[in-house]
Formats: C-alpha cells, structure tokens, sequence
C-alpha cells in the first residue's frame, strides 16, 4: 500500500495569516503514487490550523472576524504561564487541526471552491505542517 509522508514549513510575516496550501497538498498527492485512498493535512503547533473553505478574501476576513469575536484577545489564564497567545489556543480549536481530503484517481478529489488552508494565529516563528497520504497505488495493467 503505497503512502507518502511530507512536510510544508511556514515562518509568516505577521502574528496572524491565512495562507492556500492546496497546491502543495495536491503536489505532495501526485507525487505519493496514492491512485485512490486519503491526504492527512494537519498542523503540527497548537496555535495554527488547517482548514477547507472558498478562497474568497471577503470569506477569509469573516472567519477571521468571527474567530476574533469568539476567541478576543484576552486576558486569559494561560497568560499566567508567561505565554500571551491564549487567543491562538482558541482559535485553533474553532477552525480545527487538521483534515482528511479524499484522493481519487490520483488527485485531491476537492468541491468546485474548496480549497485547504493554513492559519496561523500566533506567528512569526517556524512552523511545520504533515501530510500524510496513504491508500492503493495505480491498478495493475493487464496484458
């Protein structure tokens, strides 16, 4: 059963960016030999996340909005570790760590406006994600 297993590193700009990975995941998928099985994308820091949803600029700034009115920045218990990041814990519990994307002949089987995302909520320092893609290898060409 053939499977393949990559990493995508992010160090963002700002604190807090919404960043299309779908062309990295989809490479990653082609490049597995996985003619028909599943991609694992998943987020491997407790303030990010990994979602699906349109890449429309008004959408990504009404998530961004409603995540913000869900999770403020606050003063929060955690603070009192010496962390000031609570808001990005939160955060990445509303939009999820990690998805599975069906692979059907050997593509991201995605809707019509699907797209995957990173979102960083507390960045500006290296972060990495995995894929992971597993499941059966083209079929075997008979005579």
């Amino acid at each position: 059963m053939p499977s393949r297993t990559e990493y995508l590193w992010f160090e963002t700009a700002s604190r807090r960016e919404f960043v299309r990975i779908t062309d990295q995941v989809r490479r990653i998928v082609r490049d597995s030999g996985v003619a028909e099985g599943f991609a694992l994308v998943s987020a491997m820091h407790i303030t990010a996340a990994v979602y699906v949803n349109d890449n429309e600029a008004g959408l990504i700034h009404d998530i961004e909005r409603w995540a913000d009115r869900l999770a403020p920045v606050a003063d929060y218990e955690h603070h009192r570790s010496g962390e000031t990041n609570g808001d990005a814990h939160l955060k990445r519990l509303l939009l999820g760590h990690q998805v599975v994307v069906p692979v059907t002949g050997g593509d991201l089987d995605l809707g019509p406006w699907e797209e995957i995302f990173y979102a960083e909520f507390d960045g500006q320092r290296r972060k990495r994600v995995v894929v992971k893609v597993i499941g059966d290898g083209p079929s075997p060409v008979t005579p």
